[in-house]
């Protein structure tokens, strides 16, 4: 492969695994090209799996070691377990630059602190952000924080808008993208005086990377009118984790009331391509891969208790922010 994106994939951590890992390579493998996965874990696992799969010799390394974080640790016990767990030696991977990106489906406590400790953050950044996608009715949104920082100056939520719109931008680069402030209402004398003081920054600093669009509610997060959606991490956590129970809840009613009787099984079956695309815009299998903002390498959290295919979604992820050069955009941009 001529200069094949290089990703680091920890293959012990989440919810199945290795045995999700490996099967979510595969499916990324189908569909992408000139892709390199440093796969690190326990060989005598992954092995066996890999032979299972059409991947060939070429398109992989596996490092082996036998010691991994466990989702029950706590970030500092994480730490101490040492430099030779899964997610510490594929972040040191991305560190020594063998890697171009690491992706992780484990702890996210423990990712969040060995990242920190590995890598830099990228210059006049001072807090990290987690960002993810989140489906509207045009397109994708880009949230964050999601749950790194509880409290945030003006000047992190500044940071976070600068950070989210090179996401989106590296994303999707035919998009403009559109900045507003989660709040809890549209009125520009709403809210908090951190939320208020951000406003009038971002209202008065023009950035060419984003147009600044005010406040935005939480019930009209997926109207598509903007595409970055900017808060602290106690209020972006909560979003999402409202968010996502949400559609569970739908789909599973909707499931329930369209099996429950004889004609909501022929609905089913005269509706079938309809319910297929609102089952896939609901599915968070689709939009799987949180993205660490704010470090110099780009470091991605695959949610824990995904499939195969969530796990290829947030490989995919990690092609799209290398290829759309996010770190590079962020700095030339950084205020």
């Amino acid at each position: 492969m001529n200069n094949p994106i290089k990703i680091a994939v920890d293959a012990m951590g989440g919810e199945n695994s290795p045995d999700k890992i490996i099967r979510g390579i595969e499916i990324h493998n189908k569909n992408s090209n000139n892709i390199f996965y440093n796969i690190f874990g326990d060989e005598n696992l992954i092995i066996p799996l890999i032979k299972k799969t059409r991947l060939k010799t070429s398109d992989y390394k596996i490092n082996h070691t036998q010691n991994f974080i466990k989702d029950e640790d706590s970030p500092l016990s994480a730490a101490k377990k040492g430099k030779d767990t899964s997610m510490w030696l594929s972040i040191e991977s991305l560190k020594n630059q063998d890697s171009d990106a690491i992706v992780s489906a484990g702890n996210t406590g423990a990712l969040f602190v060995i990242a920190k400790l590995n890598l830099k953050m990228i210059e006049k950044i001072d807090k990290p952000a987690l960002s993810a996608l989140w489906p509207n009715k045009n397109g994708m949104n880009v949230v964050l924080d999601l749950g790194a920082n509880i409290e945030c100056s003006e000047k992190n939520l500044v940071d976070f808008s600068l950070m989210g719109s090179a996401l989106h931008k590296s994303l999707f680069d035919k998009e403009e993208a559109k900045v507003a402030l989660l709040n809890i209402g549209s009125e520009e004398l709403k809210g908090n005086s951190i939320i208020k003081n951000t406003y009038q920054m971002l209202n008065e600093n023009n950035n060419s990377l984003f147009k600044f669009e005010g406040y935005i509610e939480g019930n009209h997060i997926m109207d598509g009118k903007v595409n970055v959606i900017v808060t602290d991490g106690f209020t972006g956590n909560i979003a999402l984790k409202t968010a996502e129970g949400t559609a569970n809840f739908i789909t599973s009613e909707l499931k329930y009331a369209l099996n429950s009787s004889i004609m909501g099984k022929i609905s089913t079956l005269l509706n079938i391509s309809n319910l297929r695309k609102f089952k896939n815009k609901l599915d968070p299998r689709l939009y799987n891969g949180a993205i660490l903002l704010g470090l110099d390498k780009p470091v991605i959290k695959s949610h824990g208790a995904t499939d195969e295919v969530g796990f290829a979604n947030s490989l995919k992820v990690c092609e799209k922010i290398i290829k759309g050069n996010l770190i590079d955009k962020i700095k030339k941009n950084i205020i």
